[in-house]
C-alpha cells in the first residue's frame, strides 16, 4: 500500500506523493499495526500447536517471532514521524523543504533497514518453526522442510542487505530467487493451518483431557 507512494531516489517525488494521498499513507500504517497484533497471536498459536513436540524450543521459536514484531513496531515510529513532517507543523517551518524532503527520506529508509533487523529474528523463528514441524508426527514434514528453505532465505537476503556493496543492483535477484518462495512456502503453511491446523489442535486437547481423566 505505500510501495507505490515511494520513489527511490527523488525525495520531492515521495514527499508529493504521501501529501497527495496521505489517507492512503495513514491506511497503511494501521495495516502494519494489524499485522504486529497478528504476528503476536500467531506466535501464541504456534507455541500451542508446536508445544507437544518439544516445549523448549517452541517458546523460543514464538519469542523469536515477538521480538520481530517488536522491532517492527519500532520501526513504525518512523512512519509516524513522516507524518509529523508532512503535516506542516509550527515547529517545522524553521527548515527549508530540501531539508524536510531528506528528512522524510531518511525516516523511511531507517523504517526499511529497522524492518530488516526484524526480519533477521523474523528468519530464525521460521527455521526453528520448520524444525519443530519436520519433527512432528501430525503436520506434513514436507511444510518443515520449505520453511527452513524459507529462513535461509530471509536470513541470506537480510545479511546480503546490510553486506554486500551495491545490493540494489542485485535486489531484483534477490527477490526472485529467495524472497518469493519463502513467501510462497509461508502462505502454503498458513494455508495448511486454515484448513487442518484448528482440527488438529482440538483434537490433542481432547487426548490430554482424556489422559487427565484417566
Amino acid at each position: 500500500m505505500l510501495q507505490n507512494l515511494i520513489v527511490p531516489e527523488d525525495a520531492a517525488a515521495t514527499v508529493d506523493n504521501i501529501m497527495a494521498n496521505e489517507w492512503q499513507f495513514r491506511l497503511g500504517i494501521l495495516g502494519f499495526i494489524i499485522m504486529v497484533i497478528f504476528d503476536v497471536v500467531v506466535a501464541w498459536a504456534l507455541y500451542i500447536l508446536l508445544k507437544p513436540v518439544n516445549g523448549s524450543l517452541s517458546l523460543l521459536a514464538a519469542w523469536f517471532r515477538l521480538v520481530n514484531a517488536t522491532i517492527f513496531g519500532i520501526a513504525l515510529y518512523n512512519l509516524f514521524s513522516v507524518l509529523q513532517i508532512i503535516s506542516g507543523a509550527g515547529y517545522l517551518k524553521a527548515l527549508e523543504t530540501g531539508q524536510l524532503q531528506a528528512q522524510v527520506m531518511l525516516f523511511l529508509n531507517a523504517f526499511n533497514e529497522t524492518w530488516l533487523i526484524g526480519l533477521i529474528f523474523f528468519g530464525i523463528h521460521l527455521f526453528l518453526l520448520g524444525y519443530l514441524i519436520f519433527r512432528s508426527d501430525y503436520i506434513p514434514g514436507i511444510l518443515g522442510v520449505l520453511l527452513i528453505v524459507a529462513a535461509l532465505g530471509y536470513l541470506i537476503d537480510s545479511f546480503a542487505n546490510f553486506l554486500l556493496p551495491g545490493y540494489a543492483d542485485y535486489e531484483t535477484i534477490f527477490m526472485l530467487i529467495v524472497v518469493v518462495p519463502g513467501v510462497i512456502e509461508e502462505l502454503s503453511l498458513t494455508l495448511w493451518l486454515l484448513l487442518k491446523g484448528s482440527k488438529i489442535l482440538k483434537r490433542r486437547q481432547n487426548r490430554y483431557k482424556r489422559t487427565d481423566i484417566s
